[in-house]
Order: structure tokens, then C-alpha cells, then sequence
């Protein structure tokens, strides 16, 4: 998509959407297409854009985001219903969904006792009765939950190609009313599927069909859950829409390391990571709708905290003194009136008190992050060589005996991860301190986002940021190694190939005949006979088609693909983290059948 259009919240496009007629719903996704191709300015906070010689389109987003239909004006002869309000919404980034709450029309989830987690019913004066009832969802949450789980289910059974403008649409209006129903969370998660479903169609090249599958799993599988659940359960399934930030007194912050943040919703910017004394990690963060170009500059810009005129590039190696600072519960910080910072002097990775976040083995570094944790290990790694994946080469390194694969943390050519990586390969025998992401797989697995300077362990480089220099490398101490011998693991890959290919293409790649008994028993041989009868259930769902009276097919019954598919995917996930902390050294747990 070539237009630079400011975000546009969910409920607007939804309404926009609805309003069609027949006829033109079936030409929006043509006219979404057609639109990416006109020239468009921008002047201030509006975004006009030329549908054809005498017709314009404008976008009015105060604030940076529209959040009402009637922000979206063209001046064709068809408007207020033409296609082309309703294309540009669909075009457009997709707002956070609380920017919403602007327009006031959200409930207050503080003010209805069926919409907080964790409120009675009665006075609080009277004395709580010896069993208190568990607390259930209220009756118009059980209703928007199972209208998100439809409309997601439509998406999964059209696949990539057959989702398009009007099946999005539908689960932006789901989303929207389970969010002014007090379900942020699913909400939230039916917006990643509709960005993910765009990111697919629009061949960007940060797409990846697993974050695709995840936000599927993701709206169905809570969806799903909700409305049988009780008490905390219920409360983490419902979600915050805003993580409150709590006092935390003074800190003493080290700066650590900053990444980039671009995604495909149009938000960009920077984080910055630092840690305090006792190794707590802290972020600051400047992210606001945008693309590469200001993911890019934003390790530039001055962090929002206090007076400081430190940049994020400059924090992630001084340090920072804090006074009245809050914190939310991921440690992201508070930048309100009363907090005050200045700068101070920072820390090398390899002196106190940053050093000790490389301490823990790595087996427990991975548990933790398995855990809820926030998914970043400090390792100690020698480069090794390469090895070619699908989606292109894969650094290898040793850690603690293993073989380590470090790959790209963003594939966007702006950004100089893949530059740097390539880089860095040809540096075998290179021992580095490095900040990495886990990523979840049969095989040791993370996303390098920052390391020791090849020729300074002093210096480090924040590799999303930095870009290395040939002049940078040091010569290399061992030859490359060639690609390691191929591991002996659990043939999960039959079951997992075919939930990701469902979620690309839709029920149908999976109607198609054919036998999957044999992958069933080889399932079966290897120790995994429920993930067997899982991929045969989610065959045969695929290819469930009964005929009426008159011979004629009837529609599929996509709850029950929905269904099947939902049960293998949540378990396949569970069993590539049980194989991931197999393979970092750690306990695997096998999950129970779903």
C-alpha cells in the first residue's frame, strides 16, 4: 500500500463498510486496490487524495487518528455511499482501538459492575455472605465474545485470498463492540488479525504467516474460553484496556539497548531498555503512527521522560536518574508531570550492575520467558558459521554447547538487522555478549537485537539502529562451519504445516482429497497420537459437506472447522514450547490432550 494515510479506528471502518450495497461490496476490495495507486498530500491532519481528475477524497484525523465516519469526505456524486469513503478506510493503518474512546460512545468498565473485573453486587455495607457466587461473564460479553469468534471463524475458512475489505470489516465490528463490552483483549486480538490478514494481502515484507496463525489462535481460542469462564480466569480473558502505571519512588537506571518498532498497523518509533540495580528491566518508549522513516530517526529523538535531552541512541549506553517515577507492570515508564529525570553515568554490558543479567543459565533464561516473561535472554555465544532457512540465511552460534540459531529480529530493508547479521557471519570464531528475543521452536531459536561491538567488547551495537562496517570485523578465528546435522525431532511439522496452511488458504486447501492416514500414523509411532487424531479431525472437518434433498451441496459448517482447527492449533503451540525447553536443556511438559 503506497498511501501514507493517517490511522483509522475500527468501528468507523466497519460502518463505513456496512453501509454499502451488495453490489458495491463486492467491488470494494477492487476499489481498495485502485486506490493505493492515486496520488495523495498531506496538509496538517488532513489527507486528501485524488480519486480521478475532478473527484478528491479527504481524511480529517485530529490528532493523528480518524476516529468518526464523517472524517472520511469525497466529493463524488454517490457520497455519503459511494465505495470510496469506504475504501480509504479500509486502506488506511488500523487505529489503536482505544483511541476510540475519544468519541465517548465506549462504557466504562469502572462504572458497570458486569463489565469490572472482580465487582459485587449489593452495598458494601452489608456483611458478604459465607459463599460468594464466582463471577461469570455478563450476558452481552458472552454475545460479543461469540460474534468476534464468528466473524473470525469466516476468516479462517476464507483463508488470506478470501478475506477480504468485508469479511475485515465484520471483525473490526466485532471488535469494536467487544471492546465498548469491557473485552480489550479480544478485541485487541480480532485488530492483529485483521492487520495481519492486510499485511498478507498487501505482500509486505514483514509479514509472516506464524504471526498470522498466533493472532488466530489468539481471538479464537480467548473468544472461545470466555464465557465458561470464572474469577481470575475470566479477568485475564477479558483484559485492561490501559495498564495502570503505579508510583515507584526513585530509580537508578543503565541503559541496555534500543530496537526500532515499525508494524504493520502504521506505528513506528523506538524503545529504549534499561535495567536498575537489582537487574529490573525498564522501557522507555516513542512510538506514534508512522513508518520506516520514523523507525528509523527515532533512535534520535529525545526520550518523553522528565527534562532529559538524551535520545533513545544515547540512553542505551548512559544512564538515567529518575525521581517520582511510575511504572506500569511491564515496566514500561511513566512519563507524566511529576517525574523528573537527568542524565547519569551508564554501565558496560560486562560491569556491574548489568553483568549480572548474563548470569542465569540459559535453560532458565528460556523457562522464564516461556512463562510470561518478557521474552529477551542475555547469552554469551561464539559465531560459528551460517545455515540457509527458508526465509534466507540464519546466523549459528554456540551457546554453552549448543548450537544456537540467530536470526533477524525485522526483515524491513530500512532497518540494518539482515545487513548487520550478514555481517557478523562472516566473523567465525567471533565471541560475543548478546541481547536476543527468544523465538519458540524445536530448535534453540532468537532473534539477535543487540551484541558486543566485534572489536570492542566495551562498545555495544544496537543492531536494529547501528549499522556495522566491514572495517568493524575482526579476522575471523575459525573457518565457517558448514549447516549442522539435521536434529532427530518429534515430526510435529505434519500436524503444525497444515494449521498454518489453513490459516493462509482457507478450509479449503485442506477439502482437497487425499490420504492423511500415513502422517496420522507417523504421528502415532513418534509418541503423538492425539496430535494424529487432531490433524484427521481437522481433514475431515475441512472436507464436511453434506447435499440437500435436491443434491445440492449445503454450506460448510465452519464452526466445526473453527473448532478443529482452534483444538490444533493450541496444541501445537503447547507442544513447541514443551520442545523448546527440551532443547535449551530444560524440562519439557508435555501439554494434556485438548
Amino acid at each position: 500500500m503506497s498511501l501514507d494515510l493517517p490511522p483509522v479506528a475500527p468501528s468507523v471502518t466497519a460502518e463505513l463498510v456496512e453501509g454499502l450495497t451488495p453490489r458495491l461490496r463486492k467491488r470494494l476490495d477492487a476499489g481498495v486496490t485502485k486506490l493505493a495507486g492515486r496520488p495523495s498530500v498531506r496538509d496538517g491532519d488532513t489527507v486528501r487524495i485524488a480519486v480521478d481528475d475532478d473527484t478528491h477524497l479527504e481524511l480529517h484525523a485530529p490528532g493523528g487518528t480518524v476516529t468518526s465516519a464523517d472524517a472520511i469526505r469525497c466529493g463524488c456524486l454517490l457520497a455519503p455511499d459511494c465505495l470510496h469513503r469506504a475504501a480509504a478506510a479500509s486502506a488506511a493503518p488500523i487505529a489503536d482501538p482505544s483511541s476510540e474512546a475519544a468519541s465517548g460512545s465506549e462504557a466504562d468498565p469502572g462504572s458497570n459492575p458486569d463489565l469490572a473485573p472482580g465487582s459485587g453486587s449489593g452495598s458494601g455495607s452489608e456483611s458478604a455472605p459465607d459463599t460468594v457466587p464466582a463471577e461469570t461473564a455478563a450476558p452481552d460479553q458472552r454475545a460479543a465474545a461469540q460474534a468476534t469468534y464468528d466473524a473470525a471463524a469466516a476468516v479462517l475458512e476464507a483463508g488470506t485470498d478470501g478475506a477480504g475489505a468485508v469479511l475485515q470489516a465484520e471483525l473490526l465490528r466485532a471488535a469494536h463492540t467487544a471492546r465498548i463490552c469491557g473485552l480489550p483483549r479480544i478485541a485487541a486480538s480480532a485488530v492483529s488479525v485483521v492487520t495481519q490478514l492486510r499485511a498478507a494481502r498487501g505482500a509486505d515484507p514483514a509479514y509472516r504467516l506464524t504471526d498470522l496463525t498466533a493472532a488466530l489462535l489468539d481471538v479464537l481460542g480467548t473468544a472461545h474460553r470466555l464465557p465458561g469462564s470464572t474469577g481470575p480466569e475470566l479477568a485475564a480473558l477479558r483484559g485492561t484496556a490501559r495498564q495502570p502505571y503505579t508510583p515507584d519512588g526513585s530509580l537508578r537506571l543503565y541503559g541496555l539497548f534500543a530496537e526500532p518498532v515499525l508494524t504493520a498497523t502504521g506505528y513506528a518509533g523506538a524503545v529504549t531498555w534499561t535495567a536498575d540495580a537489582e537487574g529490573r528491566l525498564h522501557t522507555v518508549s516513542d512510538v506514534a503512527p508512522g513508518g520506516s522513516g520514523r523507525a528509523v530517526g527515532a533512535a534520535d529523538r529525545a526520550v518523553h521522560i522528565g527534562d532529559t535531552a538524551l535520545t533513545h541512541r544515547e540512553l542505551s549506553r548512559a544512564g538515567l536518574a529518575v525521581s517520582g517515577a511510575t511504572v506500569s507492570p511491564t515496566g514500561r515508564l511513566g512519563a507524566g508531570a511529576g517525574v523528573r529525570a537527568v542524565r547519569a553515568s551508564g554501565a558496560a554490558w560486562r560491569e556491574d550492575p548489568l553483568d549480572r543479567l548474563w548470569a542465569p543459565p540459559a535453560a532458565e533464561q528460556v523457562s522464564r520467558a516461556l512463562t510470561g516473561g518478557d521474552g529477551l535472554l542475555f547469552l554469551d555465544v561464539t559465531l560459528t558459521g551460517t545455515v540457509r532457512e527458508a526465509a534466507g540465511d540464519c546466523l549459528l552460534a554456540d551457546c554453552d554447547g549448543l548450537t544456537l540459531r540467530l536470526t533477524a529480529a525485522h526483515d524491513h530493508p530500512a532497518l540494518p538487522y539482515r545487513d548487520n547479521l550478514r555481517l557478523l557471519a562472516a566473523a567465525p570464531g567471533t565471541r560475543l555478549r548478546v541481547i536476543a528475543r527468544l523465538d519458540p521452536s524445536p530448535l534453540p531459536r532468537a532473534l539477535l537485537l543487540a551484541a558486543d561491538h566485534p572489536s570492542d567488547a566495551g562498545v555495544h551495537l544496537d543492531l536494529g539502529l547501528d549499522r556495522l562496517q566491514h572495517a568493524d570485523l575482526p579476522a575471523p578465528a575459525l573457518p565457517a562451519a558448514g549447516s549442522p546435522p539435521a536434529a532427530d525431532e518429534a515430526p510435529l511439522h505434519l500436524l503444525r504445516r497444515r494449521v498454518h496452511q489453513a490459516a493462509s488458504a482457507g478450509r479449503r486447501v485442506l477439502a482437497f482429497p487425499g490420504d492423511s492416514a500415513a502422517d496420522s500414523r507417523r504421528l502415532g509411532r513418534s509418541g503423538l497420537a492425539c496430535a494424529g487424531d487432531l490433524l484427521d479431525e481437522l481433514h475431515s472437518a475441512a472436507a464436511d459437506r453434506s447435499r440437500d434433498v435436491f443434491g445440492r451441496l449445503v454450506p460448510a459448517d465452519i464452526n466445526r472447522f473453527a473448532r478443529a482447527w482452534l483444538a490444533a492449533a493450541h496444541y501445537t503451540e503447547e507442544v513447541d514450547r514443551a520442545l523448546c525447553a527440551a532443547a535449551w536443556g530444560g524440562d519439557p511438559a508435555l501439554p494434556p490432550s485438548p
